[in-house]
């Protein structure tokens, strides 16, 4: 095992699309962060009645402990950065043949599928490190007053490296099945940016909120909204209260759907002519 994991290191360490899509989720982690932050700043810098009473209700969303919250949730608008690294990856595969190559050397069906597996792993691992180091850089730079509290709400570390592994697991899917890229990132954009977005809002108001069955939907109430939005009102409170109560079952949803896909890898695989 530790040997796929090695040698699918060395593939991906190679390939300058990697390292250029690690350097834009560099970038735009800490940058939607900043956005939000700012724009807070913005809205509660003064002393002014207006800017007073929305500090009061805001709170500091990005000190510590909400700043795991925080951070997770708006860093997870880009996890469709490292999504497009994956179906690269996957299709390069097919491109260049390499997994025939894999299989003379001397590789089983089934660990062609594991290193694949790897891959995933690897870029979700990254993602989550680079949200770790913007979410401590906010809590420490907010309010350092409030470091004391920074041991709270760690849950949303292994809930944010959850929702990436299986995000990335469904792109995986449609990379490994289309296996031509262009193809399957059409799909992969359209389907994650207007379909399931209209499924799930329309699905909110009008089939009792099952969309939250949807691929991506299921992961995506791993984290919600923070805080600071359940404070405009009993309505959002109460809505807010709601979505922490359902992450524990969607915790169980996501690991079924994840395990599920990569079933399927296997099983098409060992089926698929090569």
């Amino acid at each position: 095992m530790r040997s796929l994991i090695n040698i699918e290191w060395l593939k991906i360490k190679r390939y300058p699309a990697f390292w250029w899509m690690l350097g834009i989720v560099a970038l735009t982690y800490p940058g939607i962060n900043a956005i939000t932050y700012y724009g807070y700043l913005k809205a509660t810098t003064g002393k002014d009645m207006t800017t007073n009473i929305a500090k009061l209700l805001l709170g500091n969303p990005f000190a510590f402990p909400e700043t795991w919250h925080s951070v997770a949730y708006f860093s997870s608008f880009f996890i469709l950065l490292p999504s497009i690294l994956v179906i690269m990856l996957v299709t390069n595969e097919y491109t260049f043949k390499t997994h025939r190559q894999n299989i003379i050397d001397g590789w089983s069906r089934a660990q062609f599928i594991t290193s694949k597996l790897f891959d995933v792993l690897i870029v979700s691992v990254i993602a989550t490190l680079v949200y770790l180091a913007v979410a401590l850089f906010f809590g420490f730079y907010a309010d350092s007053s409030t470091a004391f509290q920074w041991k709270q709400q760690l849950q949303y570390i292994p809930l944010f490296l959850l929702q990436t592994f299986a995000q990335l697991s469904i792109a995986f899917l449609l990379g490994y099945l289309i296996k031509k890229a262009f193809i399957a990132l059409g799909i992969f954009l359209f389907y994650y940016l207007i379909i399931e977005n209209i499924a799930v809002q329309y699905a909110r108001f009008k089939l009792n909120d099952i969309g939250r069955f949807l691929p991506f939907e299921i992961s995506d109430r791993l984290v919600p909204t923070p805080a600071f939005f359940s404070r405009w009102g009993k309505d959002a409170k109460a809505s807010y209260d709601h979505a922490i109560s359902i992450i524990p079952e969607h915790i169980v949803y996501t690991i079924l759907l994840t395990t599920g896909i990569w079933l399927i890898c296997y099983a098409v695989h060992k089926r698929r002519d090569l």
